[in-house]
This record gives structure tokens, C-alpha cells and sequence, in this order.
């Protein structure tokens, strides 16, 4: 059978697999999905609705069967409707990104941004790390502007003022550094945990077993390798972006190092914070019910990514 794998550079996990054989090796009938290469959905109100893109695609006709993202988007596919599970999460990525403003901005603190606008990319893991700060500070989604923005148009709106606050991710974030400082309004730390994930349809895993068990298997063994081999791993991600240069591949680099690799189980500790999450973006009107993501773990899969089975 054909088992098809969304990818692109976001999660690196998938995106490194993409260029390594190492899945075509143990499944040969794998076919790759860019999800650069995907139609287009028709754009949301980041003041209204979430982006549903990546759990639609795991469903419709020309998609893909297993897919790895950030921390929102399984969230609101189970909000749509969407019957996923999840496959598992890496660590922490506390260090991968975090809100800020110009060293000059009047903005001192979180609660400094009623009515102002702040830059995310819209219905990634930056959605839910601004409401998490908003509701810490006593803000709603109402009391701010949200802009959607893209890692390519996030910098420079940010830097030409366009933004009065952006929730930078490396390594676009040390492309600004580099040209001077920013400050930092509130870490990811202490905030959430912020984990990449996998996830796929419950009638594929519990229908495709085997092919399942060779991903999260060839996954593992690529993220190892991009443990040991960083900088050969951050060309995979230049060379996409048009450039090998050595700075480019020192952002990269620096990225990588920045983040954990490996799948693991999933905890009651994650979901305790996908259950807040979905209950936090219901209720500022971006999702149309909430969810508790209890109910999309497979037991299986956790026994999978236990140390005593993983190899």
C-alpha cells in the first residue's frame, strides 16, 4: 500500500526524514507530501477562527495520512470534528522562540498590549503561547490585534514597526538579533511546554499498524542523526531556502541545537495543557467547542515510545 507523509520545514523531525531514505528503506511504498505544494484554504480572521489546514488534509483526497506540527493544530481539528490521535511529542522547545519588542517599545509588559498589534503565525504554536500570555496578564483575544504572519513577512514587518509586539521563532528570531538588539516581553518558559507532535486518523492507526510502528521507528533513527550531525543537518534547511552561506547555516545550526529530537510518549502533563488551550481558544471565540484531548490516545502507541520498546 501507499502510506503518505506530509512534511515541511517546520517540523524538522519530518523534514530531515524527507532527505534521509531512511523511511523508503523500511517502506518502500511511502509517497512524500510538501505541504508547501498543497492547495491553498481561504484565508481566516486571526481575530475569529483558527487555520484548519493541517488536520484537513489528513482527510481530504490528495492529503496525507500522518503529519507532524506544533502545538495548536491537532487542538483544532478535534474542535472540528476531526477523529485524529495523537502519535507523540518531543520535549520541551522552551528555547525555540518567545514575545518580543524593540528595546525602544513603551511596551513594558504583557498587560501594555491592549489595543495593540502583535504579530503571530496564526494557528501555529505562537497562537497559543500569546493567549497563554494574554490570559496570565488578565487580557482577552478581543483586547489585542493579532496579525497573522508568515516566518518571510514576520521580520521585516517587525522591524519597519509594522508590529508593536512578535512572537519570534528561530531562526528567523536571530536573523533580527543579528541586526540589532530586541527585548524580551515573556519566554516560553514558565508559559507552556511547547512540544512538537505527530499525529494521524485513528482508522489509519488502528488499520495500519505495522506502517505506523516504521515511521515513529525511522523517525527516531533520523532524529538521532540530526542529534549527532547538526550541521549537516541545518544544510537540508538552507539549501530549501536558496542559500548555504555560513551565516545562514549558523542560524540553522544554532536552531537545531536549540531543540529536542526524538518521539515521546504522551503525558497527562501535555494534555492537561492541550485540554487549557482548547478551553482557553473556545472561549475567546477561535474554536467552536471545546475538546478534551484525552480522548485521542491510543494506549499502543505510548507502549511504542516506552524506552524498553523503542529501538
Amino acid at each position: 500500500m501507499t502510506v503518505r507523509v506530509g512534511f515541511f520545514p517546520h517540523n524538522n523531525s519530518l523534514f530531515v526524514l524527507r532527505h534521509r531514505g531512511i523511511l523508503e528503506r523500511r517502506l518502500p511504498g511511502v509517497e512524500w507530501v510538501d505541504l508547501r505544494t498543497l492547495p491553498a484554504k481561504p484565508p481566516v480572521d486571526p481575530k475569529t477562527a483558527l487555520p484548519t489546514l493541517h488536520s484537513d488534509w489528513l482527510f481530504e483526497p490528495g492529503g496525507y495520512d500522518f503529519i507532524g506540527t506544533g502545538f495548536t493544530p491537532p487542538v483544532t481539528g478535534l474542535a472540528h470534528g476531526r477523529d485524529l490521535v495523537y502519535v507523540g511529542i518531543s520535549g520541551p522547545r522552551v528555547e525555540n522562540g518567545r514575545l518580543v519588542v524593540k528595546p525602544e517599545s513603551p511596551v513594558r509588559s504583557v498587560a501594555d498590549l491592549r489595543g495593540r498589534r502583535v504579530g503571530i503565525a496564526h494557528g501555529s504554536w505562537q497562537t497559543t503561547l500569546l493567549l497563554f500570555a494574554l490570559e496570565r496578564a488578565g487580557l482577552s483575544w478581543s483586547d489585542i490585534e493579532p496579525v497573522d504572519t508568515s516566518v518571510h513577512d514576520g521580520p521585516s514587518a517587525f522591524r519597519s514597526g509594522d508590529l508593536d509586539a512578535w512572537v519570534g521563532a528561530y531562526p528567523a528570531l536571530a536573523a533580527v538579533e543579528q541586526e540589532g538588539p530586541v527585548r524580551t516581553l515573556i519566554d516560553t518558559e514558565g508559559l507552556f511546554s511547547h512540544p512538537s507532535l505527530w499525529f494521524t486518523r485513528r482508522d489509519f492507526a488502528e488499520n495500519h499498524r505495522d506502517e505506523l510502528t516504521e515511521i515513529v521507528r525511522s523517525l527516531q533513527e533520523s532524529d538521532a542523526w540530526i542529534t549527532a550531525d547538526p550541521r549537516e543537518a541545518a544544510r537540508y534547511f538552507a539549501e530549501d531556502a536558496g542559500t548555504t552561506s555560513p551565516s545562514d547555516l549558523d542560524r540553522w545550526e544554532h536552531a537545531l541545537r536549540g531543540r529536542p529530537f526524538g518521539l515521546n510518549p504522551v503525558t497527562e502533563e501535555f494534555l492537561a495543557e492541550q485540554h487549557h488551550a482548547a478551553e482557553l481558544l473556545a472561549a475567546n471565540g477561535l474554536l467552536p467547542r471545546s475538546v478534551d484531548p484525552r480522548s485521542a490516545v491510543l494506549p499502543w502507541l505510548n507502549d511504542l515510545l516506552t524506552p524498553h520498546v523503542a529501538r
